[in-house]
C-alpha cells in the first residue's frame, strides 16, 4: 500500500544512537538509508525540496512505506516516489539484492540436506530474523522450477550410457520406505560425462525403469552403442523393451561381489576372486570365453553352484570386448557413477529422512546438476578421437 507523507524532519542517525545507544542501531540505519534515498531523488528530479530550478526533471510525490529485513532487524523505510515514475533508489536495490541472497542461501540449505525444521533457526542466527514458511516455500518453488528444466532438457547422441539406482529413506503414506533414486549418466561424443536424468521412484520395478528410459528417449537420447549397469530384473526388462537393439554390459565389479554368494567356504573366496579377475582382464572375447571354461572346470567340483552361476552370468559382461580397446577399462563397470553416488550419500546423510519424494528428488537433482556441470566443463572421461 502506498502512503503519501509530507516531508518532515526526522531524527538523524547520530541523534538516534546518542539517545538509545546500540538499541537505536536499526532505526539509525533506517534513517541513513532514508536520507540516502531522499538525496538520490533530489538528484534524479534535478532540484531539492521546495527549490525552484530550470533544471528540474520531475516532481517529488511523497513516500511509500516498506519494511526491509536485515541482520540488525526489520527496518521501516520511506521509499521516495516521483510523480512521473521511473525512479527507484539504488540504495534500496542493494538491500533487495541481500534479500535475494538470503533466499538463495535458503535454497542452498535444501540442496545441502539441511532439514526443514532447522532452517528458521539457522536463518535467525545468520541474519538476525526468522524467515517465514511462505518465503521458504517461494524459494523452494523457484529452485524446483530450475531443477525441473534441467531434468527435462533436450538430449542428443551419447555413445555410452550408465544406469544405476541408490536408495533413500522417504516418508510415504504414513510410513518410512526405501525409495529408489534412478540415475542415467552418458558419455558424449567429446568424451565428457553428463548426468542425463534422475528420478525418484517407489522401487526399481520394471514400470518405473521403463518410464524413466522412455523419458530419456522422448528427450532425444540416441546413438547409444552400449548400456552399462548391474543386473536388476526390472532394469533389464525395461531396457530390452525401450532400447532393444543396444548391447548391454553387465558391471564386472558387481559380478565380482555376486560371486561371493556362491562360494561355500570363506577360505576359497580369495582364489575365486583371482580366477574371475583373469577372465575379466582377458585381451579379447575369445580368450575371455576360454578362461571362463577353465574357471568353470576348476570350480565345478568344489563349488558347483558357483560354476553354474558363472556359466550364465559372466558372459553378460563380455559386451565390452566389442568396444575400442582404450575405452574398455572404464566401460566394464558402472564406476563412472561412483563420484555421483558418493556425493549423493554425503549430502543425503545430513537429511537422514526425507518428508516426501519431492524433497528427495530436489536434493538428488541439485547435486546431480552441480556435478554434471562440473563434468561438462572439465576434462574428458574418455578419449573419443578416432572412434567412429
Amino acid at each position: 500500500m502506498t502512503c503519501h507523507h509530507q516531508d518532515t524532519e526526522s531524527p538523524s542517525a547520530v541523534e538516534l544512537i546518542a539517545e538509545r545507544g546500540l538499541d537505536g542501531l536499526p532505526d539509525a540505519l533506517a534513517a541513513l538509508i532514508n536520507e540516502a534515498m531522499r538525496v538520490e531523488r533530489e538528484r534524479h528530479v534535478g532540484a531539492g525540496r521546495y527549490e525552484r530550478s530550470d533544471a528540474r526533471r520531475g516532481y517529488a510525490n511523497g513516500y511509500k512505506t516498506r519494511t526491509m529485513k536485515t541482520r540488525m532487524g526489520a527496518l521501516e523505510l520511506r521509499v521516495p516516489q516521483v510523480r512521473e515514475g521511473g525512479f527507484y533508489p539504488q540504495s534500496l536495490d542493494k538491500g533487495l539484492r541481500s534479500e535475494r541472497a538470503l533466499k538463495l542461501a535458503l535454497a542452498q540449505m535444501y540442496v545441502e540436506g539441511v532439514s526443514t525444521r532447522k532452517v528458521a533457526r539457522i536463518t535467525e542466527q545468520l541474519c538476525g530474523f526468522e524467515v517465514s514458511s511462505t518465503e521458504v516455500s517461494r524459494c523452494t518453488a523457484l529452485l524446483d522450477e530450475e531443477l525441473a528444466a534441467w531434468r527435462e532438457r533436450d538430449l542428443g547422441v551419447y555413445p555410452y550410457v550408465y544406469l544405476d539406482a541408490r536408495y533413500e529413506k522417504v516418508r510415504h503414506g504414513g510410513q518410512v520406505i526405501d525409495t529408489a533414486v534412478l540415475v542415467a549418466l552418458g558419455v558424449a561424443p567429446d568424451g565428457k560425462r553428463d548426468v542425463l536424468g534422475i528420478s525418484v521412484e517407489l522401487s526399481e520395478a520394471e514400470v518405473h525403469w521403463r518410464r524413466f528410459l522412455e523419458q530419456l528417449g522422448k528427450r532425444g537420447l540416441h546413438g547409444v552403442k552400449l548400456f552399462v549397469s548391474d543386473c536388476h530384473a526390472g532394469l533389464k526388462a525395461a531396457r530390452i523393451a525401450t532400447f532393444p537393439s543396444v548391447p548391454w554390459q553387465r558391471c564386472q565389479f558387481h559380478l565380482q561381489q555376486n560371486a561371493g554368494q556362491y562360494v561355500p567356504r570363506q577360505s576359497l573366496r580369495k582364489a575365486v576372486a583371482s580366477d574371475l579377475r583373469h577372465v575379466f582382464n582377458a585381451p579379447d572375447a575369445d580368450e575371455a570365453r576360454r578362461l571362463l571354461k577353465r574357471f568353470m572346470a576348476t570350480w565345478e567340483t568344489k563349488a558347483p553352484k558357483l560354476a553354474a552361476w558363472a556359466a550364465e552370468a559372466v558372459p553378460e559382461s563380455f559386451a565390452v570386448f566389442a568396444m575400442p580397446t582404450e575405452h574398455r577399462r572404464r566401460l566394464r563397470t558402472s564406476n563412472a557413477l561412483e563420484r555421483l553416488n558418493k556425493e549423493l550419500k554425503r549430502r543425503t546423510r545430513v537429511a537422514t529422512l526425507f518428508p516426501n519424494t519431492a524433497s528427495c528428488e530436489r536434493l538428488a537433482s541439485a547435486v546431480a546438476m552441480e556435478i554434471s556441470e562440473e563434468w561438462v566443463s572439465g576434462r574428458a572421461y574418455l578419449n573419443m578421437d578416432g572412434d567412429h
